[in-house]
């Protein structure tokens, strides 16, 4: 997935970079992602259809059902992510 910058520089990002771009979006500093807070993230990171997307990854990371992505979650979330997507800067 493309990722939209400036000045024509591509940037792939690994697992970890995504994992610490997510988790700068815990807005209220309880150390999970609700799935606004994972929406806002795919929004600034330029992903098209960031509502569906962020429904999927919840889907599939959120292994106890509880509406947050954990830490513990988080792994699975940008593996399924960076899987299904990949995540590249331009």
């Amino acid at each position: 997935m493309v990722i939209w910058g400036f000045r024509g520089v591509s940037i792939t990002l690994s697992e970890d970079q995504l994992k610490g771009l997510l988790q700068r979006y815990d807005t209220n500093g309880d150390r999970r992602l609700s799935r606004k807070e994972l929406k806002l993230a795919f929004r600034s990171l330029g992903m098209k259809h960031c509502g569906s997307r962020s429904r999927d990854a919840f889907r599939h990371a959120d292994a106890n059902g509880d509406g947050f992505i954990t830490e513990e979650e988080l792994n699975q979330l940008v593996k399924f992510a960076h899987s299904k997507w990949g995540f590249t800067i331009s």
